[in-house]
């Protein structure tokens, strides 16, 4: 092992770190979301930019982004580079759109099954809420 992969995270080690599961670490990676060094014996290391994409994922996933609409945007990054702050703020502009219409659909849908909470109909011909 090198001094550069002892400085690495090992798999079970980035998944404590990140709160992200192993196995999904291991999905990201055959997604090209993220990549990972290999040791002699063909354990995965991880490095501070793996860490920072994985940080990009989880938090474009927490506000709705599919992880093709992720893998698309990090695609504009070269393999194995961190996403810069600079690089943060142009997805949070792209993205602010979707997101708002997110926020703008699940009020209205809030609003409807407050309607149909007071009706209880919920008739597969006539609610708006179950059709």
């Amino acid at each position: 092992m090198t001094a550069d992969t002892m400085r690495m995270l090992t798999i079970g080690e980035m998944s404590r770190r990140s709160g992200v599961a192993a196995s999904t670490l291991r999905f990201y990676e055959r997604q090209g979301l993220i990549s990972s060094h290999r040791t002699a014996g063909n354990q995965r290391r991880y490095d501070d930019n793996a860490q920072r994409r994985v940080a990009f994922v989880r938090a474009s996933q927490r506000v709705g982004m599919a992880l093709a609409q992720i893998s698309e945007v990090l695609a504009f990054l070269p393999e194995g580079t961190a996403p810069t702050r600079a690089f943060w703020q142009r997805a949070s502009q792209c993205w602010g759109r979707a997101v708002d219409e997110r926020i703008a659909r699940l009020e209205r849908d809030r609003e409807q099954f407050t309607a149909c909470a007071g009706c209880g109909c919920l008739s597969f011909d006539t609610c708006r809420l179950v059709t």
